[in-house]
């Protein structure tokens, strides 16, 4: 399997190139499906220790089912499959224009869950233009162990997030242990009581926000599912923050909005209203690509798909 690895903000992404699983030509959501109930073994080869690690978000290259598309990504993690995944269009879009598949400009990028606009704007920046973000709920009040009372919003943004204010410290790099535990509290409390987005979907991101520091509109802790907490200020949180802001009205359209991450890495976000008024973020981050390798198996590995 030949890869190529990137970070976006301190968010490694991990393209597959070369050597993925035949998932047939079906629209990507069925791909993703596939993928997920028949290929897990190959998730877990090309992420898992010992030829990666938790935080590796994974970036399936496939042929688009859209013409018009440049790429079809399916992304997935640790734990399993994505639907979006904000950080890793960066990093794949920045990785093909390092490989001479594109140049800058803008590109239609096929996913799980609906097309994408990715512009290359130099050698390392990327602005997404992603699919649109709404609030679920608002306001949702639950009982954490360990940490009390805890109220925040559900919101999509291209993944299902709980964000709040509620973090039980600061947002302080030494403190990502504690915020790792609180943050799963936070989505086992929500799974107890049964809070889900859309059609009973898991809600399997937590945000914690506070205020940004040297001009930053925010910082933020964000857990990714399989409890690896996102280096980058997260694009998909990004997009439902922006979704939460536009409802409670404290973000007009067209205004910048900086979200630094846990690592003090940052994207920009902004938004507009489309012809039927839904919230469409755009983010904007930089990725760098940093190795290229081919994944091998070797038959007498006693862990050939790798540990987990």
């Amino acid at each position: 399997m030949r890869v190529v690895d990137s970070h976006t903000e301190g968010e490694p992404t991990r393209l597959v190139v070369e050597g993925g699983p035949d998932l047939g030509s079906g629209p990507l959501s069925e791909r993703r499906r596939i993928f997920a109930e028949r290929f897990d073994h190959v998730r877990r080869f090309s992420l898992n220790e010992p030829r990666g690690f938790e935080a590796i978000v994974g970036a399936l290259l496939v042929e688009p089912v859209d013409p018009t598309c440049a790429a079809g990504l399916i992304f997935y993690n640790n734990a399993g499959t994505l639907g979006m995944c904000g950080h890793g269009t960066i990093g794949a879009i920045v990785t093909l224009a390092h490989m001479g598949r594109i140049g800058p400009g803008a590109h239609r990028v096929e996913t799980p869950v609906g097309v994408v606009t990715a512009t290359l704007e130099g050698r390392n920046t990327v602005t997404i233009d992603n699919v649109p973000a709404f609030v679920h709920a608002r306001d949702v009040a639950v009982e954490v162990e360990g940490i009390g009372r805890v109220v925040g919003d559900v919101a999509w943004g291209g993944n299902w997030f709980f964000l709040t204010e509620n973090a039980p410290c600061a947002l302080d790099y030494a403190e990502i242990p504690r915020l790792t535990a609180a943050a799963g509290a936070v989505k086992t409390a929500l799974a107890r009581v049964g809070v889900t987005g859309v059609d009973g979907a898991e809600i399997d991101h937590v945000e914690f926000f506070q205020a940004g520091t040297n001009g930053a509109d925010s910082r933020n802790f964000v857990l990714c599912p399989g409890a690896a907490y996102d280096r980058s200020p997260c694009g998909t949180g990004t997009s439902a923050k922006l979704a939460c802001l536009a409802a409670r009205g404290t973000l007009a359209p067209g205004a910048a909005w900086v979200q630094e991450s846990i690592v003090g890495s940052r994207f920009t976000g902004v938004y507009s209203l489309d012809a039927e008024g839904r919230v469409r973020p755009r983010i904007t981050g930089r990725a760098f690509v940093t190795a290229e390798a081919t994944l091998l198996l070797d038959p007498a590995d006693p862990f050939p798909y790798g540990l987990g």
